[in-house]
């Protein structure tokens, strides 16, 4: 039976001072370090055996799938990285702290900014400090330069069709190390859940999502491995 396995990155940096991270290349935090060993120990509790692992391009994404996989005794799974895994783009709020923003603009703004699923925040101008088109992980990519849930999900989903479902596909057990938003529209994806909904649907740091599936790819079972810290569950069917 096809498994995938969802993994939110530990807390990072950028998490522990309350701003909007993005695309910024921020490391996790000792906490986040941990929670990531967690999840790789969750893993190998519950025996699960990996086939593979994806991830971002993204050191938070990439050293917490790292951390679970040496945690869960399987560091020897093959590892592929893609910038289209990455954490939504925040435009014009990456960097800036959360509460200041909603000091500025308004509570009710930053939510929607935050929490609607297809209004995306300002663009990101050109040139500036976070410029990811200088970032040599980018070269040639046609990069957006703001994402709602929406558009993150339009990115993220011809990468899962092209990389990772087939592989689910063929029996695998699969771990997707990844961010908050674009495991949320892997969630989406899975299990239809429509556009008012997903966005009260979160993931915890370092808290395996399994998702049994069945050969059409449909879900048939869904259990966080941590059921203290559970957030609750997309429905199936």
């Amino acid at each position: 039976m096809p498994t995938l396995v969802l993994l939110r990155h530990g807390q990072s940096q950028w998490n522990l001072e309350n701003r909007f991270t993005g695309w910024v290349d921020v490391d996790l935090t000792a906490e986040g370090e941990a929670q990531a060993r967690k999840g790789g120990e969750l893993i190998q509790s519950a025996g699960i055996e990996l086939d593979e692992a994806f991830t971002s391009v993204q050191t938070r994404a990439i050293r917490t799938c790292n951390l679970a996989l040496d945690a869960a005794r399987q560091s020897f799974v093959p590892v592929t990285k893609d910038w289209r895994l990455n954490e939504r783009h925040y435009g014009g709020l990456t960097g800036l702290n959360k509460a200041e923003t909603a000091a500025k603009h308004g509570e009710a703004q930053v939510t929607i900014w935050r929490r609607s699923y297809d209004i995306p925040p300002p663009e990101l101008a050109p040139g500036g400090e976070y410029d990811f088109s200088k970032d040599r992980r980018y070269a040639g990519k046609d990069l957006p330069s703001t994402e709602s849930l929406a558009t993150t999900l339009v990115r993220v989903l011809p990468y899962w069709e092209a990389a990772i479902a087939p592989r689910l596909s063929a029996g695998e057990t699969i771990l997707v190390a990844a961010h908050g938003n674009s495991l949320r529209a892997i969630v989406k994806h899975l299990f239809n859940v429509p556009d008012a909904e997903i966005v009260h649907v979160e993931i915890p740091t370092g808290n395996p999502l399994v998702i049994e599936l069945d050969l059409g790819l449909k879900p048939v079972a869904v259990r966080y491995l941590d059921e203290s810290r559970a957030e609750s569950l997309p429905a199936i069917g």
